[in-house]
C-alpha cells in the first residue's frame, strides 16, 4: 500500500510530498509528535457532520472536543434541511384548495399571513434545537466549545486563546451558498439559503437564479404561497442532473401553477432605477431581456468551506471543485487529519455527511492499525463506499434517486433494462388523489439485481426506503416481490413494479409444461 504523507514541517506554506511504502513509516517523518495529548479526537464544526462524528468518539470512549464558532446544528438545522422542508410544508398545505373539486369540496379557502408562516420555520427549528445542543452533547461526553478554531499542525489546534493537543483531527466545517459576483449584484441586496429566512414580508415578484434542487424546491413554495416566481438558469433545463423526462415532468407542474421558467439564458447584469430592480438576461439567440423582480434567491449550488482556519497554512489538498480531498477512510494527505461532510463531498447530503462521519471517527480513533486489516474488514467497517447514495428533490411531486440513472449507465456503458410501473394504477395513490407519477427501476437484461431507481410522486422520498436497502443487502426485485405490503399503501407500488418485472420474464419452458401437465390432470 502506497500512502503519501507530507516530509517538511507543518506550518510551512510550501511542503513536498512523497510516496511511502507502509503507514507506519510516517513515524519516520518530521511530525512534531507529543508525549501526550489533551484529546484523542478534536472535532471542526458542529453541523450533521461533526455532531454524529463527536458523538460517536464518545460512546467509543474516546475524549473528544467538538469546536463550533457560530449555532450547534450547523446550516441543516438553522438555514437548510429543517426550515425549508418547514416551509415547503406550510406551502402544500395551501396547495390543497387548489385540489378541493378533486378531494369532493366545492372549495377551500385559507388565510394566512406570510410572517406567521415563517415564524412557524422559526418554531420547527427551536422544537429540533436540543437535539443538537450543548447540553445534550455535553451529557454525551463531548467537551463542547464556541469558539473559532485555528489548525496549527496535525496535533495542534487553537481556540479560546489556548493551543490544545490531538492525537487527530476532524474537519467537519461544511459549506455555504457559492457566489458569482455578477455585475451589479453589489449594488443591490440579495437572499441566499442563509438568509432567505429573515423575510418579513412575501416578495411580489421573487427571482431565483439557478434551477437545481434548492432553488427548484423554494422557487414552488413561495410561488404557492403568492409570489410570482420567475427561475433563470444558464442550463438548458432545470434540475439538469436529473433525467430529461423527470426535468420534463418538474417543468410542466411549475407553469401549471404559474411560474415564469428561463432557461438557456445567461447573466449580464443586475441593475436598479426609480421602476425598481432588474435583472437583464441574454437568451440563445443573443437578444437581451430585462427582468423585473422585487427579491432575489441566489441558488446556485455551494461551496466547501476550507480556509480560514488553517488548512491552506499546512498544505492539505484541495480539489478541482473547491472540496478536501480525501481517500475512502476520509483521510487527507495528512494520515491524522480527516474530513466528512459538505466541505469534502462528493455529495452535499446530510445523510451523507452523517455516514461519512462514521468512517472518519473509527479510522480517525484506531487509525494507522485500521490500514493493516484485511481487505474485507475494511471495505465493510472503514471504507465509505458511494456505489448507492439516495437523494430526493423535495418539490411536488418529490423526486427521490438512488444507484444509476439512465445517463450514467449509457455514458459508462453499462447494459440495462427498464421496468416501469405508474401510480395511477395504485389504489391508495388513487384514493388519495395522489396518483400522478411513477417508479422506473434499472436491472441487468435479464436479472433482476437493482441498478438504480427513480420515484417520482408526492411520497418519493419516503418509498424509495424499500428499494434502498434491497440494493444495500444486494437483494434482487424478486425478494421485493416476495415481501408482504400491506394494503392499501403507496409502498405497494415497489411489489407491483417487480411482479411486472417477473411478468416480462417468464419461464416459458416451464409455464408450457405446466400447460401440458394441467392439460393432462383434467383427462
Amino acid at each position: 500500500m502506497d500512502y503519501e504523507v507530507f516530509s517538511k514541517n507543518f506550518t510551512g506554506q510550501k511542503i513536498e510530498t512523497k510516496k511511502i511504502s507502509t503507514f507506519h513509516k510516517c513515524r519516520k517523518m518530521k511530525f512534531k509528535k507529543l508525549k501526550k495529548y489533551d484529546f484523542n479526537l478534536i472535532v471542526i464544526g458542529a453541523g450533521s457532520a461533526g455532531l454524529v462524528c463527536s458523538y460517536l468518539a464518545s460512546a467509543l470512549k474516546a475524549k473528544v472536543a467538538l469546536v463550533e464558532k457560530h449555532k450547534m446544528g450547523g446550516d441543516c438545522l438553522n438555514t437548510g434541511c429543517i426550515p425549508s422542508k418547514s416551509f415547503i410544508r406550510s406551502a402544500k398545505i395551501l396547495s390543497l384548495k387548489n385540489k378541493a373539486k378533486e378531494l369532493g369540496f366545492k372549495s377551500l379557502s385559507m388565510d394566512y399571513e406570510f410572517q406567521d408562516i415563517m415564524e412557524r420555520v422559526k418554531n420547527r427549528i427551536k422544537k429540533i434545537e436540543p437535539h443538537d445542543s450543548v447540553e445534550r452533547y455535553k451529557r454525551l461526553g463531548v467537551h463542547c466549545f464556541s469558539a473559532t478554531a485555528e489548525i496549527l499542525s496535525p496535533y495542534e489546534v487553537r481556540f479560546k486563546d489556548k493551543v490544545y493537543s490531538t492525537k487527530a483531527i476532524v474537519v467537519a466545517t461544511g459549506a455555504r451558498p457559492k457566489i458569482i459576483p455578477f455585475e451589479g449584484l453589489n449594488q443591490i441586496s440579495y437572499r441566499t439559503s442563509d438568509n432567505i429566512w429573515e423575510l418579513k414580508t412575501r416578495p411580489k415578484r421573487l427571482l431565483v437564479l439557478g434551477g437545481g434542487p434548492i432553488g427548484c424546491e423554494l422557487a414552488q413554495s413561495f410561488q404557492r404561497l403568492g409570489s410570482q416566481v420567475i427561475i433563470v438558469d444558464m442550463a438548458p433545463r432545470i434540475v439538469a442532473q436529473l433525467d430529461e423526462k423527470v426535468s420534463e415532468i418538474l417543468t410542466c407542474q411549475f407553469y401549471k401553477e404559474g411560474m415564469e421558467i428561463f432557461t438557456s439564458h445567461q447573466v449580464e447584469k443586475f441593475t436598479s432605477d426609480s421602476e425598481g430592480k432588474f435583472l437583464t438576461v441574454r437568451d440563445p439567440q443573443g437578444h437581451s431581456k430585462k427582468i423585473l423582480f422585487d427579491e432575489v434567491l441566489i441558488a446556485l449550488g455551494r461551496e466547501a468551506r476550507v480556509k480560514g482556519f488553517g488548512l491552506e497554512n499546512l498544505g492539505v489538498k484541495i480539489t478541482k471543485q473547491g472540496t478536501v480531498q480525501a481517500d475512502l477512510f476520509m483521510a487527507t494527505n495528512y494520515p491524522n487529519i480527516f474530513v466528512c461532510g459538505d466541505v469534502t463531498g462528493p455529495f452535499q447530503f446530510t445523510h451523507i455527511a452523517a455516514y461519512q462521519a462514521y468512517y472518519a471517527c473509527v479510522n480517525a480513533l484506531f487509525s494507522p492499525y485500521n490500514r493493516f486489516l484485511p481487505s474485507w474488514i475494511q471495505k465493510k467497517f472503514f471504507k465509505a463506499n458511494y456505489d448507492i447514495v439516495p437523494w430526493a428533490l423535495y418539490t411536488d411531486p418529490e423526486i427521490a434517486t438512488a444507484g444509476l440513472s439512465k445517463a450514467q449507465a449509457e455514458k459508462q456503458s453499462i447494459p440495462y433494462e427498464s421496468t416501469v410501473y405508474n401510480f395511477e394504477e395504485l389504489d391508495r395513490a388513487i384514493t388519495d388523489s395522489e396518483d400522478q407519477g411513477y417508479v422506473e427501476v434499472l436491472t441487468p437484461p435479464g436479472k433482476d439485481k437493482i441498478l438504480g431507481v427513480i420515484i417520482v410522486h408526492s411520497r418519493a422520498s419516503e418509498i424509495i426506503a424499500e428499494f434502498v436497502l434491497a440494493m444495500t443487502h444486494n437483494l434482487g426485485l424478486g425478494a421485493v416481490l416476495n415481501s408482504i405490503h400491506i394494503y392499501p399503501t403507496l409502498g405497494e407500488g415497489n411489489k407491483y413494479l417487480a411482479g411486472r418485472w417477473k411478468k416480462n420474464h417468464q419461464p416459458e419452458k416451464i409455464l408450457n409444461l405446466l400447460q401440458k401437465f394441467h392439460s393432462w390432470r383434467r383427462g
